[in-house]
């Protein structure tokens, strides 16, 4: 635009202001509106963030072009109305898509999200993402969910192991208790008998008890016999000096 009107020149500088400061901008049609009708739509906007603006199409080129958004002027058709939001863009793409329901002539075509231009479709599905506290809320819950877990484990080790503990005195205890319960075994000798170790058959005796005589006598070896005739021998020998003494010694004259 050669030698512009100082007016031009200042609304193109505050639609370039409004693109630099909002939070984002979605651009409608609002042929058939009646003034009524976008003064509803003004008030329903106002309340979730959004102002809505009506200029004229090359000063909002003019705007574009000094913002670095040149693709934002294929939707500089018709006439425009824009939408610039101070706070969370969902929530003011909902705002419109539900005003559009009840009033088919308004039509969203298109947006600008930080330095992207969105396409109709794009701002469609804009309007179809939770608003703002609500993704936060999210998000924080999956930042706390994390933490949330690592205190539960810091306080199940010193419980676990309090629980270990208390097991293992438990156990100890029970087994202390099975072992005194248990009668001590009785020793075993070398014979299998129970009793005295390595006596046998063979108790010793105390003193003052009398000793058991053996079941079987003790057989004498057959050498060791003496002889049928040792009586006889025996006697003999105990006769002999009473003979010698009746018999005279005889004497020398």
């Amino acid at each position: 635009m050669e030698n512009p009107r100082p007016a031009n020149v200042a609304v193109v500088e505050e639609v370039q202001r409004r693109f630099h400061d909002a939070d984002g901008a979605i651009l409608t049609e609002y042929r058939g509106l009646k003034v009524k009708d976008l003064a509803t739509l003004r008030r329903s906007l106002r309340t979730s963030g959004g102002e809505y603006k009506i200029y004229k199409n090359t000063l909002v080129r003019l705007a574009a072009q000094g913002s670095g958004l040149s693709d934002l002027e294929s939707l500089l058709v018709g006439p425009t109305a824009i939408a610039f939001v101070d706070g969370d863009p969902a929530a003011v793409a909902k705002a419109l898509r539900d005003y559009a329901r009840t009033n088919p002539l308004l039509v969203l075509k298109g947006g600008v999200l930080g330095t992207k231009v969105l396409t109709a479709e794009e701002t469609a599905a804009l309007a179809e993402l939770p608003s703002r506290e609500v993704l936060l809320a999210r998000f924080a819950g999956l930042l706390a969910a994390p933490m949330q877990q690592l205190a539960g484990l810091l306080q199940a080790l010193p419980r676990n192991f309090a629980y270990g503990l208390a097991a293992l005195r438990d156990k100890r205890a029970e087994g202390a208790t099975d072992e005194s319960e248990t009668p001590p075994a009785a020793e075993t000798g070398p014979t299998g008998d129970t009793g005295a170790t390595g006596q046998g058959a063979e108790a010793v005796e105390g003193p003052g008890s009398t000793a058991a005589a053996p079941a079987t006598p003790p057989t004498t070896p057959a050498d060791s016999e003496p002889p049928a005739d040792s009586e006889a021998s025996g006697e003999a020998e105990l006769t002999a000096p009473a003979d010698a003494e009746s018999t005279p010694t005889p004497t020398t004259d």
